[in-house]
């Protein structure tokens, strides 16, 4: 069920939830619920957390974002015990995760202080986290002949998968490619030799994993629980500063 082989996994800081996920997606491997529908039920505990947010419930807001990146683990674990790769489940899942992020920020705005701007600034910080862990993670499953459901480059529509219809999946991925195609590129330009790295060493990954959505939503619920949820989005512009130190990193130390 991993996603890359085994002397090449790493301590991975935003994958804190993949245990119980795991442990989810056995109890219902014989069942007749799929991943997509998972992908649903995170979105509700997404939901959820924005409206304990909203009315002040601390500590059940910071359940349900844990709740969310629990389930957000579980439905590729699910995927992969049924043997139910999809195009459509992936994008599905990424759409979800990229709405529900400005959701977030958009709600710790509404109930703070900082401006619209500032706000848009670390949803803007928040993406290019996620998104260079990603890029760094998916170069490597590609490397070592890991799940290759995620692409290093989307552009252009994948074949649909058995059980899959290819109108779907072309729809899913323009989708997907609206929201995060300026993020992607951005990126790759940034730092556009990394597909040409030898795998990367397991600290590294350890490291820029505190860069993955899960341990985002993790930090976000520690504020929550703090009661400081004011500073989630002064933080996460600072958080991204991280950003050009890793690729520093990747390209000047890791040669």
């Amino acid at each position: 069920m991993a996603k890359i082989p085994e002397q090449y996994q790493f301590f991975d800081l935003s994958d804190y939830g993949r245990y119980v996920a795991r442990k989810i997606a056995l109890a219902l491997k014989d069942t007749t619920v799929t991943p997509i529908q998972i992908t649903t039920c995170f979105i509700i505990s997404g939901l959820l957390g924005l409206f304990c947010i909203f009315n002040g419930y601390n500590y059940a807001a910071a359940f349900f974002i844990i709740l969310k990146s629990i389930l957000d683990a579980a439905d590729g674990e699910l995927s992969r015990v049924k043997k139910m790769p999809s195009y459509v489940g992936r994008y599905y899942d990424s759409i979800a995760d990229i709405v529900l992020n400005f959701l977030f920020l958009l709600m710790f705005w509404y109930i703070g202080e900082s401006s619209f701007v500032w706000m848009i600034f670390a949803f803007v910080g928040l993406q290019l986290q996620g998104t260079l862990y990603n890029y760094y993670y998916v170069i490597l499953r590609n490397q070592v002949a890991g799940d290759t459901t995620s692409r290093i480059f989307e552009n252009n529509p994948p074949r649909a998968m058995p059980g899959e219809q290819q109108e779907t999946v072309d729809l899913f991925f323009k989708i997907f490619n609206f929201f995060y195609f300026a993020f992607d590129k951005t990126i790759y330009y940034l730092d556009r030799e990394a597909i040409h790295s030898p795998p990367f060493p397991k600290w590294f990954m350890t490291a820029v994993s505190s860069l993955g959505l899960g341990f985002q939503l993790l930090l976000m619920s520690a504020f929550l629980v703090a009661g400081r949820q004011e500073l989630v989005i002064p933080f996460f512009i600072g958080y991204s500063m991280l950003i050009l130190c890793f690729i520093g990193i990747r390209r000047w130390v890791l040669i």
